[in-house]
């Protein structure tokens, strides 16, 4: 089973958001090219951030969701209570 095989409903969001960085990226370069202010260049920076933070914490939730629960199978209702506490807690990193 490669990654290949494991397409989710959310790439096509991750797409979008990492497409979105990668615009934000090329107008900073453009911007510092440009000597625009720091502010400006740092406000488009923090839009990048931003964009690639999310598409990682979809990416991540949605691997969580379904490779890890499609790993784990039949297991009882409490190492499936410790799954699910994981889960949970991983939605703040």
């Amino acid at each position: 089973m490669t990654d290949q095989a494991h397409i989710h409903e959310t790439h096509p969001d991750i797409i979008k958001r990492l497409k979105r960085a990668e615009g934000h990226l090329r107008s900073v370069i453009a911007m510092i090219e440009a000597q625009r202010p720091c502010v400006d260049v740092a406000q488009q920076l923090h839009a990048v951030e931003k964009a690639i933070c999310q598409a990682k914490k979809t990416l991540i939730q949605d691997h969580l969701d379904h490779c890890l629960e499609d790993a784990v199978g039949g297991l009882g209702s409490e190492q499936r209570r410790a799954i699910g506490e994981f889960k949970t807690i991983t939605k703040y990193l």
